[in-house]
């Protein structure tokens, strides 16, 4: 089998660009579009679906479009890793999924902010419950045989390593490409009007991320780098063998809370700039591309620190700034003696070393523990294992989604929602931490050397 070069994990890397730009559009904007506060509805945005807690008094209609559509995502992983792991086709396992969804996926993500009424409507609600779960399903068909390629193209432990390093180089820079949005948005709004304006300006970075997704299925010969042979278990019986893997138990519990405060933080900061400092939306984006920014300069030492310190250690660490950081988070417009600017300045900061970390290791861990599963069953489930990995944490996004467009209704116009959501995610981020305790790093490490 031939060796991943630097430039071939570049074309790899661009793929994870494409489909994470459009996760960072959904992830980032769809609430703040579809559930607006008082500042955006005043600059001209346009209320599409009804509002407050219309569902059994406790939760938004965002919130259960979103939240079921993450566990809809969730239980189409199993089902698509387990096609990928079985698949016969002459050009891979997992190529011929990227290829097929990476049109569906972008432009699902364009049609889920084009509501079919220019009005508060249930048929907006209806068409954007359609659309979300196309998305979902799009994304399931991209990302999980995508995630399933890392511990296929790299053969030692040192080159999972430096594919995950690169891949959440392109992550990291196609989500920042989504938070520049309210700029360029911002310079269409005399043309096009806001509503218009944001759509416009989605469906431009679609068309890019479309052709970043594409780079890989044509650029890499998957054959040419993989030598296994395909997985004959039913989806039901791997998933139930992966989550046999004790290791991988422990791993995904703390991946989980991980992922629930990671998704109130990353849906609350619109709000956190625009509602707690009384910023610009445009504030957004510059706050995290220098979050990102600082970040990049992290990702060498990370690197290299690893192989001595240990992924375990590094995350444990991670998750301990992670969590003050998103404390801090629900003091931000409360702090008199330094200015809101220099508080959103202190949170960018703050969270861009572990930023650096979890873009890179999880990944890496995920990878080492599948790797010595194969060696111990004999059995080549990569794409399940990061399936149900995603399963797990995708089930946590979903109950994320409830509890922050829940609880941001509180004290509508104080803040007072976004900083309880901020508060709660530092207590689920430090409860990652807790679990990840009990990894036994050692023993994975010992079957992969072939010392167990």
């Amino acid at each position: 089998m031939k060796k991943l070069t630097t430039a071939k994990i570049w074309q790899f890397a661009a793929g994870q660009f494409g489909w994470a730009l459009l996760s960072g559009i959904i992830s980032n904007w769809l609430v703040y579009f579809y559930q607006p506060d008082e500042t955006a509805i005043s600059q001209g945005q346009t209320i599409f679906i009804p509002q407050g807690l219309v569902i059994f008094g406790a939760f938004t209609i965002i919130g259960g479009i979103t939240a079921f559509g993450r566990i809809f995502d969730a239980f189409t992983d199993p089902m698509i890793a387990s096609w990928s792991d079985r698949c016969t086709s002459k050009n891979g396992r997992r190529i011929p999924f990227l290829k097929g969804a990476s049109l569906p996926l972008a432009l699902s993500t364009v049609l889920v902010f084009w509501s079919p009424a220019n009005e508060n409507s249930w048929i907006n609600a209806a068409f954007l419950f359609v659309m979300i779960l196309a998305y979902y399903l799009s994304i399931t068909a991209y990302c999980t045989p995508y995630n399933a390629l890392i511990p296929e193209l790299g053969h030692t432990q040192q080159e999972r390593l430096n594919i995950s390093t690169i891949i959440s180089f392109t992550f990291i820079a196609g989500t920042a490409v989504a938070y520049l949005a309210p700029t360029i948005w911002g310079a269409l709004i005399p043309s096009f009007g806001r509503v218009n304006a944001i759509r416009v300006t989605f469906t431009a970075m679609a068309l890019a991320a479309f052709v970043c997704m594409l780079v890989p299925v044509f650029c890499i010969r998957e054959k040419d780098y993989v030598d296994t042979v395909p997985s004959k278990d039913s989806a039901f019986r791997s998933l139930a063998a992966t989550f046999r893997n004790g290791e991988f138990r422990k791993f995904v519990g703390s991946d989980i809370f991980y992922w629930i405060a990671l998704t109130m933080f990353q849906t609350g900061l619109p709000f956190f700039v625009t509602s707690l400092l009384k910023l610009p939306e445009t504030m957004t984006t510059l706050y995290f591309v220098g979050m990102t920014a600082l970040s990049l300069v992290f990702y060498v030492p990370v690197n290299k620190l690893t192989p001595k310190l240990g992924k375990k250690k590094m995350i444990l660490f991670a998750f301990a700034v992670f969590s003050l950081a998103y404390f801090y988070t629900g003091f931000m417009g409360n702090i008199p003696f330094i200015p809101e600017a220099v508080q959103g300045l202190i949170l960018t900061v703050a969270a861009a070393l572990p930023m650096a970390i979890f873009g890179i290791l999880p990944q890496a861990v995920v990878a080492d523990i599948a790797q010595s599963d194969a060696v111990t069953s004999g059995s080549s489930r990569e794409g399940m294992f990061y399936a149900a990995r995603t399963f797990a944490f995708k089930l946590g996004q979903s109950l994320s989604m409830l509890i922050f467009t829940a609880v941001s209704t509180i004290g509508n116009g104080s803040g007072a929602g976004y900083r309880i959501a901020a508060f709660g995610a530092a207590v689920f981020c430090g409860a990652g931490g807790l679990i990840l305790m009990f990894y036994d790093e050692k023993k994975i490490n010992c079957v992969i050397n072939g010392k167990a």
